[in-house]
């Protein structure tokens, strides 16, 4: 048997965390190598997530505008149809653009690639099993889960890819369905329904609790109700899914989704979207013993160690958002606390956005938080409507929110419902970042006329003396 592959770190799982943990990684030195399942790198973020819903969603936007606002700007546009072909040839190009950057990455950066299964053998020690059977043995002083996450699945409810599927699948239809059931209200959900329903399907959102976009700011997630509605997605909150049944043959199948309490829901397609949980199967966490915490995730400490020596994780296997941007910077920061640098993560203030249209975006504690935790504070409000660059490119909706603390004045959360949301935002996330208050964004120059010339308003407000409203 051949002897083992030594390396300085291996990393299983090149996703967002996994493979910008191998750039970090070898741009400080190490000799990094990474295993992974897939013949594209990128993970599911790259393959069949963020990337590839981000591409349909622009399309069906771009296809949506053309149908019904275009004329506004005196550009007539007669007998728009749909290429829905052209739209998934489109988002495959856009997915492999990705992958392959990464892959090149990877050779500009002289980080090793083992193709196949990683699984954790014993002291700091992966097999890896090639798709041919082929297996290669590695060892490392330093080993790194980022296998990332997968779908959850709801009780009751089986997928079986066709007609009850989860977003993956969804991605990748060739034909716009009838009538589609999402079964739950958050990023993904909305995501996928708004890209359906663009393109002509009837498409209904069931959620077991009685709002949307949980753990968003309610207000924000009121008004985002509002304008869904208006754009013709119906809801069923408050609702609790108890199956899914699937009746006919062929292409006249049709589900039915049984709602405890109420009439089912019916649709040609069912998207499950129920959330992810962490993708620990067969990783070997129980051959080696590394453990896992109440929720099923990997129990790391402030390090990113496991309870077993030289196993690290990092990413949708530990606490935290499962975000892909979470994942990268978990990725660097281990990877300059093992090359001896200072470095850390700020949970609390890690972005999420919906990608929906008007984008929603948000960043630190919400309304609804800070009211439950005693804490008094201060909200500047301020509408896309007033805003002349909003009215310019004639996309209106929505508003920037600001909280910030009631005696210190330092910025608590911002929430955003508007135009270019998730751009927006970082702005606030800088600004928490070094402790900014609301008078130190109001005192910041926004170049005139902008978009974020609403957060610089909002900031005004939390003093009562916005400007252009």
């Amino acid at each position: 048997m051949a002897a083992p592959v030594q390396h300085d770190v291996v990393i299983i799982g090149a996703g967002p965390g996994g493979y910008v943990a191998a750039i970090r990684g070898a741009q400080l030195g190490f000799d990094v190598a990474v295993v992974e399942r897939e013949v594209a790198l990128g993970g599911t973020c790259l393959r069949v997530g963020c990337i590839p819903s981000k591409a349909l969603l622009e399309s069906s936007h771009r296809y949506q505008e053309a149908k019904e606002t275009l004329g506004e700007h005196g550009v007539l546009v007669d007998g728009v149809r749909a290429d829905l072909a052209a739209m998934q040839a489109r988002r495959a190009n856009v997915v492999k653009q990705n992958t392959d950057g990464i892959e090149y990455l990877f050779k500009k950066n002289k980080i090793t690639r083992y193709l196949g299964d990683g699984k954790l053998t014993g002291d700091r020690a992966v097999s890896v099993t090639a798709p041919d059977g082929s297996v290669t043995e590695l060892v490392a002083e330093h080993v790194v889960l980022a296998t990332g996450s997968e779908v959850a699945t709801l009780k009751g409810v089986e997928l079986d890819d066709e007609v009850v599927v989860s977003s993956t699948e969804a991605l990748e239809w060739d034909a716009v369905p009838a009538s589609l059931v999402v079964i739950g209200a958050g990023y993904i959900g909305l995501e996928l329904g708004s890209v359906w329903s663009r393109l002509g399907a009837k498409v209904t959102v069931v959620e077991y609790l009685d709002r949307i976009l949980p753990g968003m700011d309610s207000e924000v997630a009121r008004e985002a109700l509002r304008v869904f509605k208006q754009q013709g997605l119906e809801f069923e909150l408050g609702a609790r899914v108890t199956g899914v049944s699937v009746t006919g043959k062929g292409a006249k199948r049709t589900a039915s989704v049984a709602i405890d309490g109420r009439e089912p829901v019916v649709g040609e397609k069912v998207l499950v979207a129920v959330g992810r949980r962490p993708a620990t199967s067969g990783l070997g966490l129980e051959d080696v013993g590394v453990a896992l915490d109440d929720r099923g995730r990997v129990a790391v400490d402030e390090d990113f160690r496991t309870n077993v020596a030289g196993v690290y994780a990092i990413g949708d296997l530990i606490h935290g958002p499962m975000l892909a941007h979470k994942a990268e910077e978990d990725g660097v920061v281990l990877m300059e606390r093992l090359a001896g640098q200072a470095s850390a993560v700020h949970y609390a203030l890690v972005p999420g956005v919906a990608y929906t249209e008007p984008e929603i975006a948000s960043v630190g504690q919400t309304e609804d938080q800070l009211k439950d935790g005693g804490v008094a504070y201060r909200k500047g409000v301020f509408p896309f409507s007033a805003n002349g660059r909003a009215r310019a490119i004639g996309s209106t909706q929505g508003r920037v929110k600001i909280l910030a603390d009631a005696t210190t004045d330092r910025v608590l959360g911002v929430h955003i419902i508007g135009p270019r949301a998730g751009d927006l935002i970082a702005e606030a996330v800088a600004a928490m970042t070094f402790g900014a208050s609301s008078e130190d964004i109001a005192r910041t120059f926004h170049a005139h006329p902008t978009l974020s010339e609403v957060v610089k308003e909002a900031a005004l407000a939390v003093d009562g003396r916005a400007i252009h409203i």
